[in-house]
């Protein structure tokens, strides 16, 4: 562990502290009591700022950056997810996504999430996973879950496959997940229905909606068919 690279890194972070602009960003984040982001910690660092500081410590190994990942500080666990990020692009290292799966429990607010999972798991899934039954399996161990991030992984991580005209994952982790309880779920799987429809095919969603219409929040519809006409919009939001 090379501990000087790693001190230095966080000395960094942490002379970058703005304790109004932390308790702001808590707040946003809902990091009180019962809520999904709670006991969550914060600096108040921009993600501007925390990618500028990502990028002059690509050096650090991957053994620091996973100490880093544990970091009760978010924009430190953004860091390093940056850092994991960089690291995979450049060298394809399957341990990197081995690392990552080891830390979901650290990768715990959406915007972690959202930084991350389609450029690790869903980039490593599509490119370097040929059985498509693995990768499936993958997806679906993570999706069915009882932790409410790593469901979120799997869904955006399907993002990998939609930016490359593929949306098989997208549609059967939707099938999945409808039905979960909470908001931040139905965002992101009324996100990933969107992109398919608007990147790949309009009116596979178009069918899928129909098909699963009764099942679907009013929070996945609405996010589903955001990039639709504004009539078909409103006809579809009044049946719910």
């Amino acid at each position: 562990m090379t501990v000087n690279k790693l001190n230095n890194l966080t000395k960094e972070i942490r002379s970058h502290e703005q304790p109004l602009r932390a308790k702001l960003i808590a707040h946003f984040f809902q990091t009180g009591k019962g809520q999904y982001g709670e006991g969550d910690r914060f600096l108040g660092l921009t993600v501007p700022l925390c990618r500028k500081i990502a990028k002059k410590y690509t050096h650090l190994s991957q053994d620091d950056v996973c100490i880093l990942l544990t970091s009760k500080y978010h924009e430190e666990r953004l860091i390093a997810l940056f850092l994991m990020i960089s690291h995979f692009e450049k060298t394809k290292d399957k341990h990197v996504i081995t690392n990552y799966l080891n830390n979901v429990q650290y990768v715990n607010n959406w915007d972690l999430v959202d930084t991350s999972a389609d450029k690790l798991l869903g980039a490593y899934l599509r490119d370097q996973v040929k059985d498509e039954k693995k990768i499936s399996a993958t997806l679906l161990k993570l999706a069915k879950s009882k932790h409410m991030w790593s469901q979120r992984i799997a869904m955006i991580s399907t993002f990998a496959f939609i930016k490359h005209g593929e949306t098989k994952y997208t549609y059967m982790l939707a099938d999945e997940l409808l039905g979960h309880k909470h908001d931040l779920m139905h965002k992101a799987v009324g996100w990933m229905l969107r992109e398919a429809g608007k990147r790949v095919a309009p009116n596979e969603l178009r069918k899928y909606i129909t098909l699963k219409f009764r099942d679907m929040s009013r929070t996945t519809l609405r996010y589903a068919i955001e990039k639709f006409h504004p009539e078909e919009r409103a006809v579809m939001l009044a049946k719910r």
